[in-house]
């Protein structure tokens, strides 16, 4: 007749060394057991390791001295549960919720994961992607509906003053995506336009217009053509000292490069110049760019545009174009933008972005970013900082390398 099955979870726990998981299954090696699962955290040097394992009721007789003979030499604490059956499935439809705050208090997290709770989510999984800039936590969720949770939560993440992001969990997140990011104060801080107005004398003015524009209260080509004929007759050596004095925003060649060894594409898609932009995707190695081009003649701006206008529509529609030439579905996209302008591509993107974004553009994407680093953008990803710091580390030995050699 044949032995009774049942299930043990072995759960160890105490100071981290060297060994441990090596001597825990060695202890277990003499036993006719099957291993149905394994889990370890190490936190501040502090390990929990999980087992499951089933075994005849006759074998967990000797299971447990020998787990608890193994323990006591480590120097661990040991608790063996016994069971019938394996693990439950998880649910389908699992969830990434990440939260990232500056600084992260526990009221935050209570706060979040009461939501989850109330929304009939169970949390199978926590690690943290980042510790700074930003602190960020990604919570595995499964048994919610994602709108329903993503309503929530948002919510919640607006009176906590956090950052949450709900993505679908699945292969799709490690596949090759298409990035496409606004220029002015997303890509670079500041915006192009105000530059140049400091050399026309119409800076005052020209500031106005514009941050009336991102928030939405006047039409974009409007106010963009307006602007422009405020810098007829400006001379176009200007633009060099511009692209100088551009500086971009924290984190963004971490974001680019980073990505880009995943094999990432990017773009930009700006209402500002191709002046400057062209500049841009030499500096980064970018992938595509489209942007208003100023027209120049005897060595003067005139104060009008060349070409069909890069708009809010426009953006949108660059978004795609960008896709099918990148072979990139629509759903594998990401956007990224702080204006009214903006909200076309937002919207359009698999995965919108709104990167200290005015309110009309936070309301409509799927998720924001309030600090002012870019490379928080990877921890949305389910891109850790030690993953980013040690392919970072790789790179510059193997320069090194390369230039002693």
């Amino acid at each position: 007749m044949n032995a009774t099955p049942c299930t043990l979870l072995i759960t160890l726990t105490g100071r981290d060394r060297p060994g441990v998981t090596s001597r825990l299954f060695a202890s277990l090696a003499d036993f006719p057991i099957t291993v149905l699962d394994v889990e370890q955290v190490v936190l501040r040097g502090r390990l929990v390791l999980g087992v499951l394992i089933s075994c005849s009721e006759a074998d967990a007789d000797g299971v447990t001295p020998a787990v608890k003979q193994a323990a006591t030499e480590l120097g661990l604490d040991a608790e063996i549960t016994a069971g019938t059956g394996d693990n439950a499935p998880r649910p389908r439809g699992r969830l990434h919720v990440t939260v990232l705050g500056d600084p992260l208090l526990p009221a935050h997290v209570a706060a979040i994961t009461g939501r989850v709770a109330e929304q009939g989510g169970n949390i199978d999984r926590i690690q943290r992607l980042s510790r700074r800039p930003v602190t960020a936590i990604e919570f595995d969720v499964s048994g919610a509906d994602p709108v329903g949770l993503r309503a929530a939560l948002t919510s919640e993440a607006a009176e906590q003053h956090l950052d949450v992001a709900v993505q679908r969990a699945g292969l799709h997140r490690r596949a090759k995506r298409l990035v496409v990011m606004d220029v002015d104060s997303t890509l670079i801080q500041g915006e192009v336009i105000e530059l140049l107005a400091e050399h026309a004398g119409c800076a005052e003015e020209i500031a106005r217009v514009t941050e009336a524009t991102m928030r939405g209260e006047l039409d974009f080509t409007e106010s963009l053509l307006r602007r422009v004929a405020a810098l007829e007759g400006l001379d176009a050596s200007v633009l060099h000292d511009v692209r100088d004095r551009l500086p971009l925003s924290p984190g963004a060649r971490t974001l680019v490069r980073t990505l880009k060894r995943l094999d990432y594409r990017f773009a930009i898609v700006s209402g500002g110049f191709t002046q400057v932009t062209d500049e841009l995707v030499r500096l980064l190695g970018l992938d595509y760019s489209a942007a208003n081009t100023l027209e120049i003649a005897d060595g003067k701006l005139t104060g009008r545009l060349i070409g069909p206008i890069v708009d809010r529509a426009g953006k949108a529609a660059a978004l795609e174009r960008f896709a099918r030439e990148a072979g990139v579905p629509i759903s594998q996209t990401v956007a990224i933008g702080d204006g009214a302008n903006d909200l076309d591509m937002i919207t359009t993107a698999g995965l919108g972005i709104a990167f200290n974004a005015k309110p009309v553009l936070r309301e409509a994407a799927d998720t924001s970013v309030s600090v002012p680093n870019m490379d928080a953008v990877l921890y949305l990803l389910g891109i850790s900082r030690d993953e980013v710091e040690a392919a970072d580390a790789e790179d510059m030995e193997r320069a090194s390398h390369t230039a002693l050699t």
